[in-house]
């Protein structure tokens, strides 16, 4: 696939980068080669304002933006336009995933001409440009309505219900799920049949419960796929796998009524379709930082606990897989293909990457992206991209290229006064780059890499010369650990070894014990008291010679002052019997 942009053409892979200073374009990797330009209609060929927003069809083949004086659509192949609108105010845009149907927002506002307000949410199809619909949708959450990906069926929520519309058909509703409240909703990806996970709040000593369908059979007590309730959530977060098989919900509060996290208190939830549910154990107290399913549907992985956090891989039965020990990271990422995981601390953290091989539990590098906010995998599974964007960070602004074994194929940094927005990469279809070996050497590069040095404990200048003293850790960090039976540990021997092991290890013992212990040294025993001393007779000779075994232990300063103060005492009393 080839992209136009600006009068040129570029490779396969295609990054866009938005920012204050115009739209930039990054052809590649492995080779990059940047045009930095404003987005440019091919018909008009007139230079836009800054973008305001930015997006690709699901497939990568069209591109669309929003400048402030409308909205564009074009093709990726060669820059010519599908589709124009007349939308100055657009803040936010997508295309449905078979390119019929695009969507647009704009904020929600009330003039004097029109004191209901205006539909701010619109529908056009993309090849007539014709208007579909127009809908209010008041808050920006879930603005986008969700489809399938054969477009059959669209879902949006409406006043704490569920509208689905069907062959995007939006001027009759084909069915509704309407319960008490629904608060949020997740259309499983895929095609046919399609299913839906449903939250609904907690109100008056009721819990939260999710829920999962499967359109049309939405109502009934029986018509539930799953059904899991708990205690404790003021908003969810619900993530379907690849496969439509199972969602994870991640109930959230807003407050730790305990004190125990600023963060709130978090739980993990598993939901399958086949009615199975389960609350996943975590082997650490603390907040969830982040849930992420594995492309193949068949494991995901949770990064949690007090820093520094913990991160293990589940599987289906929400048994622990693999546990990678604690570390500075707060989030996860698997490849397009599954292959690789990276675990990153990005926000108040340092940048650490941790990249492993998720067939062997291998780690494979361990790069540094300081002041990143944002990550994101190339198509390829093979690259990767960090940058630094406004308004979370205003200072710093610009974006690496990585090669996922550390090496820095590509950089660059804003100009000062001007500020990066939004990356994006130009998605393809599924299939469309196969898994690669995985290598373990840094690819060539003339930018090098960002390898993380050794942390080493920070000793005051005065101390640097003397030898290194072994210094007490506030948290003992705990390596990595392989759980699956049958690879490491008892479990990885047979039922004779473990045995023949176990009465080794019970001989060891028994000759440990059977050995006398060492006496301690006679000079360090302590002084019991003063009865096992020898006694002159006299109480107070006992007593001044008590004393003066004290003042053998004293410092020489105060013996020197005790000294004075009984010379003083004699003088007076020589002084006193002279007068």
């Amino acid at each position: 696939m080839e992209f136009f942009q600006g009068g040129q053409l570029c490779s396969a892979l295609t990054s866009v980068f938005r920012g204050s200073a115009g739209t930039s374009l990054l052809c590649g990797p492995p080779q990059c080669e940047q045009h930095s330009h404003h987005c440019v209609n091919k018909q008009t060929n007139k230079q836009t304002n800054v973008c305001r927003c930015v997006t690709f069809s699901r497939d990568g083949t069209l591109l669309g933006w929003s400048n402030g004086k409308g909205v564009s659509v074009v093709k990726s192949s060669d820059g010519s336009s599908v589709s124009t609108f007349d939308l100055p105010k657009t803040a936010l845009m997508g295309i449905s995933p078979l390119n019929n149907i695009l969507v647009t927002w704009q904020p929600y506002t009330k003039t004097q001409d029109s004191p209901q307000g205006e539909a701010n949410l619109r529908l056009f199809d993309l090849q007539s440009g014709r208007l579909v619909k127009a809908l209010y949708q008041k808050k920006v959450d879930s603005w986008c309505p969700s489809w399938s990906d054969d477009e059959k069926i669209c879902v949006r929520s409406v006043n704490n219900e569920l509208h689905f519309y069907e062959n995007n058909d939006f001027d009759s509703i084909a069915n509704k799920l309407h319960m008490q409240k629904v608060s949020d909703f997740a259309l499983s990806p895929g095609g046919q049949p399609s299913k839906v996970a449903v939250y609904v709040p907690g109100s008056k000593g009721a819990p939260s419960f999710v829920r999962l369908y499967q359109y049309p059979n939405l109502g009934g007590p029986t018509a539930a796929l799953a059904n899991k309730s708990f205690f404790k959530a003021d908003k969810v977060t619900m993530q379907w796998n690849k496969k439509a098989s199972a969602v994870l919900v991640t109930a959230s509060t807003e407050v730790d009524k305990t004190g125990a996290s600023y963060y709130g208190e978090q739980t993990l939830h598993y939901l399958a379709v086949n009615g199975e549910t389960a609350l996943v154990q975590l082997a650490k107290n603390g907040p969830i930082y982040d849930v992420a399913w594995s492309p193949s549907s068949s494991e995901f992985c949770v990064v949690y606990g007090f820093m520094p956090a913990k991160a293990t891989v589940f599987n289906l039965k929400c048994d622990p897989v693999f546990d990678f020990g604690t570390g500075p990271r707060n989030a996860a990422y698997y490849s397009p293909q599954g292959h690789i995981l990276v675990l990153a601390g990005f926000g108040n953290l340092r940048g650490q990457m941790e990249v492993w091989d998720v067939k062997k539990y291998k780690q494979v590098s361990k790069p540094q992206a300081p002041d990143a906010t944002h990550f994101s995998w190339c198509p390829d599974g093979e690259h990767i991209v960090t940058a630094t964007c406004a308004p979370r960070l205003r200072v710093g602004n610009g974006y690496k290229i990585w090669h996922y074994t550390g090496s820095v194929l590509h950089r660059f940094e804003v100009a000062s006064g001007s500020e990066l927005y939004e990356v994006r990469w130009q998605p393809f279809p599924d299939g469309s780059f196969p898994e690669r070996p995985i290598k373990y050497q840094a690819a060539p590069s003339e930018l090098g890499t960002t390898q993380a040095p050794p942390t080493q404990a920070y000793r005051p200048p005065a101390l640097r010369h003397l030898p290194a003293t072994a210094s007490s850790k506030l948290h003992e960090d705990e390596p990595p650990q392989d759980l699956r039976p049958g690879v490491s540990g008892e479990r990885s021997l047979s039922k004779t070894a473990l045995k023949n092991q176990r009465k080794r290890e019970a001989k060891k013992a028994a000759k440990q014990e059977s050995k006398p212990e060492p006496e301690p040294p006679s000079d360090s025993a302590p002084i019991t008291n003063s009865q096992s001393e020898p006694s002159s007779g006299d109480p107070e000779t006992d007593k001044k010679i008590k004393n003066l075994k004290k003042v053998k232990r004293l410092p020489v300063f105060y013996l020197l002052r005790w000294c004075e103060g009984r010379i003083l005492d004699v003088l007076r009393c020589d002084w006193s019997e002279s007068q």
